[in-house]
């Protein structure tokens, strides 16, 4: 005589427990698979310039909604054509720690997360990075301006990423030549031509330290000029920049 299951048996139970096993598999795949393709991009970018990087790509979708015509201003420069002075200037504003860490700076980390809580706490819309270069190369190559823990937590895999992959020189040299100085304008010799009429290789110790600090914020300074805060902050910058150690 057979022996039926009873209501609510086994079988089910098994059946709804291996889709679920097979769904969160085939996550698990589709997650391992996007972190190889990101991989293989990072390799691709450390001996090839890029023609355009993430953030470029939305900057230009959001002036082509008034201006269809829109062009951004970008010019790919060598390591060796970028003056030694913004090297030094990006270094001193932006990651004193470059050539000392792998990539990500910890501790700068736990205080800008603890400084963004106080801020939220008090409703005040005013955050903190704690991000270094290679991170900001990270961002600007592969990700999006949006600040979500998803999309942080992605920038430290990249950033990994490409601290073992590239040379401390390499990663300096593109993220001086991807990262954003004003509206539409990306990298070091579109900023120097937009701002001083002069090539990357020919900015002085001032004009690098103002691009420097430019830097957090540059569409803001690219309307505004320079504010009182710029050029004190640019005098600090300067001063610092001889002791900064370059790749």
């Amino acid at each position: 005589m057979a022996v039926r299951n009873a209501p609510g048996g086994g079988k089910p139970r098994r059946s709804w427990l291996r889709i679920a096993t097979g769904v969160l598999m085939a996550f698990a795949i589709l997650i391992i698979a996007y972190q190889l393709w990101l991989f293989c991009r990072v390799v691709w970018y450390n001996y090839q310039p890029p023609s355009s990087s993430a953030v470029m790509r939305d900057e230009l979708s959001r002036l082509r909604e008034t201006n269809p015509d829109a062009q951004l201003q970008y010019t790919w420069v060598p390591y060796d054509k970028i003056s030694t002075s913004l090297k030094r200037a990006v270094i001193a504003s932006e990651d004193t720690g470059f050539t000392e860490h792998e990539g990500v700076e910890w501790d700068a980390v736990r205080k800008a997360w603890e400084y963004n809580q106080a801020q939220a706490e008090l409703a005040r819309a005013k955050i903190r990075g704690g991000s270094t270069i290679t991170q900001q190369l990270a961002k600007n190559l592969f990700l999006s301006g949006s600040r979500t823990y998803v999309r942080k937590g992605q920038e430290l895999v990249l950033a990994y990423m490409i601290e073992h992959v590239m040379s401390k020189e390499r990663i300096l040299e593109l993220y001086l030549n991807v990262a954003e100085w004003g509206v539409g304008v990306f990298g070091a010799e579109a900023a120097a031509r937009h701002y001083y009429k002069t090539s990357a290789a020919q900015l002085n110790a001032a004009q690098a330290a103002r691009l420097a600090v430019m830097l957090p914020n540059p569409r803001y300074y690219d309307k505004r000029g320079v504010t009182t805060y710029l050029g004190n902050r640019s005098g600090t910058i300067q001063r610092r920049m001889r002791m900064v150690d370059i790749p």
